[in-house]
């Protein structure tokens, strides 16, 4: 049975294929469209899942849609209708979306993917719940989902167990935890829906002298829920955000690409502040309504790793999964899995052990595109691969690392990374400014070996997904500064051989030479472009920034040896 989860038409549009409960692949839109957090429908992802699975669309058995648009259409009628007249304009711009798209999903399926079989409904949470729940070890688990909005809720909590899952308690619109952080987001200048990791990165720089006027705008009862005081905000009637009320209390929003002052800093220290208080509530009463130590977590918010750290010391959750695509993508997995396992009852067949389920490139197929672009490079054997590249990361070469297949969800975890030496306390400023061109402020990651990460991070469990904070040991922070955050954390990625066996090679081979299993990983990008995706991406993005050299597969490409070529459309490797 084959059946194909689409989320589409708000933000992180993706598509997951599952074949008889297991994943066969599962993509963002925006890695092939190249449009960041792109909304539009799946089109391009969904062919993709079905030329991996080298099946046409009348084998596909049912497609699985992550909300329900009837129930977030009255949601939208309903909140104009309670602000009328103020919010006819934002009704009025809005309106066409949904009348030839977000209401006509089957028209849509039909049009984009020739589909005319069955589409199955799930509502947004519970394909938020899904996600986490159905491919966690777990059979039996406390869930928790928090986002911007679904169609109604705002925030769930719920138990899993076997293939079943029960919404206990929802937080509706527009009480919304993940509303509140992006209209922080928007006063900061920064982009909503794309940056709000930016003001979690910028808080480690703050103090929380804004925590007691934030209470102003949030009333937090003991078990968490909260409800929001709408005269600071204006999303539930406009397209902005903070209203004149909110700019009142904290100052005039901050101009795009101008200076970061410290009340910025402390905005954020003290949104981040609440944040956590409130999660921390609603886990430890989620716990007493469930007993269950196990937990799921997914949502937007549930990216928000610094929180995510803290959640076995705060709460009595030390079991603790949650899903690597945690936004709007990760709902496309979660809806095909809901939709094979809790409405069709077919048996749970799927643990995510790796998330490498996007386009790969055949070695025949990357040698093809490099001596068709006549591009010079040099071809190595699997050994001589990793030394080389060890040896170039220890000479502070910044290195992009192309292998296997993509990423699944928002963190390069190994396939398509940059890599560089974390031991020079340089390397941070030169990454951002030469090579990412983004904030200075931002931190980069660590990757460590598994069996090593103890020794380094004050770390309490495996942590492959790049989903959680921890403080660098203090004696060690000195040794790695450019993966040490200014509050002296790191988000670290942990690695096992069996996990991705090259990645983990790499990283050996680079303690060989330094005597420090840990390596700065970021994602293969630039700033406000997807990851790459194909070896094409990947050379263009070496050539436009400071990446030294390029390795794709056993090809080693030095950017000083090629001069910038000129592009014309035309591309052999495979879309």
């Amino acid at each position: 049975m084959y059946v194909l989860g689409i989320s589409c038409y708000y933000h992180d549009s993706a598509a997951c294929l599952l074949k008889d409960g297991r994943i066969i692949a599962a993509a963002e839109e925006e890695r092939f469209t190249r449009k960041k957090h792109d909304n539009s429908f799946p089109k391009k992802a969904a062919l993709y899942c079905l030329k991996e699975a080298e099946i046409a669309i009348d084998k596909i058995d049912y497609i699985a849609f992550y909300e329900k648009p009837l129930l977030k259409f009255d949601r939208l009628l309903s909140q104009y209708l309670e602000s009328f007249p103020k919010g006819f304009w934002s009704f009025y711009k809005a309106l066409p979306s949904w009348l030839h798209e977000k209401l006509r999903v089957p028209s849509m399926m039909k049009k984009h993917l020739k589909y005319k079989g069955e589409i199955l409904f799930v509502e947004h949470h519970m394909a938020h719940a899904a996600s986490a729940f159905l491919v966690s070890p777990f059979d039996e688990a406390s869930i928790f989902t928090i986002d911007g909005v679904g169609e109604w809720a705002t925030a769930s909590i719920g138990v899993g167990k076997g293939s079943d899952i029960t919404i206990a308690k929802e937080i509706v619109f527009p009480n919304s935890l993940g509303l509140l952080y992006s209209t922080v987001t928007a006063h900061l200048g920064f982009k909503v829906n794309n940056d709000e990791y930016k003001v979690m990165g910028l808080a480690a720089y703050g103090k929380p002298s804004y925590y007691d006027s934030l209470k102003k705008l949030i009333r937090i009862a003991n078990d968490g829920s909260f409800q929001l005081d709408m005269s600071y905000f204006d999303f539930h009637y406009k397209m902005t955000m903070p209203s004149k009320k909110f700019i009142k209390e904290f100052g005039p929003i901050r101009k795009r690409e101008s200076n970061i002052e410290q009340r910025h800093k402390d905005l954020a220290k003290s949104l981040q502040k609440i944040t956590e208080e409130i999660i921390f509530k609603i886990l430890n009463d989620l716990y007493k309504k469930t007993k269950i130590r196990k937990l799921c977590m997914a949502g937007g918010v549930a990216l928000n790793s610094v929180a995510n750290g803290k959640i076995s010391r705060s709460t009595s959750f030390k079991n603790i999964f949650i899903q690597p695509a945690a936004s709007d993508a990760g709902t496309a997995m979660g809806t095909a899995f809901y939709a094979y396992n809790t409405i069709l009852k077919n048996k749970r067949k799927q643990i995510l052990e790796h998330v490498y389920f996007g386009p790969g490139y055949t070695r025949e197929e990357i040698k093809s595109f490099l001596d068709f672009k006549k591009i010079n490079y040099s071809e190595l054997s699997d050994s001589d691969i990793l030394k080389k590249s060890a040896e170039l990361i220890y000479q502070d070469n910044v290195i992009g690392w192309f292998q296997g297949r993509m990423e699944w969800g928002p963190r390069a975890l190994g396939n398509r990374s940059i890599l560089a030496n974390p031991l020079n306390p340089k390397m941070q400023d030169i990454l951002n400014a030469k090579v990412k061109h983004r904030e200075m402020f931002r931190p980069f990651a660590p990757v460590v070996t598994w069996e090593d990460a103890k020794d380094y991070f004050d770390v309490d469990r495996e942590v492959p997904y790049m989903l959680y904070v921890y403080p660098v040991k203090k004696e060690k922070r000195q040794l790695i500064p450019s993966v040490t955050h200014v509050d002296g954390s790191g988000r670290l990625q942990t690695i096992k051989r069996k996990q991705n066996q090259k990645y983990y090679d790499l990283i050996k081979e680079f303690e060989r030479l330094s005597k420090v299993p840990i390596l700065i990983n970021t994602s293969f990008n630039i700033r406000g472009e997807p990851i790459v995706c194909t070896p094409e991406e990947a050379y263009r993005c070496m050539m436009g920034t400071g990446i030294d050299y390029l390795v794709i597969d056993n090809f080693l490409i030095a950017r000083k040896e090629n001069p910038k070529h000129m592009w014309n459309s035309e591309s052999i490797a495979k879309d």
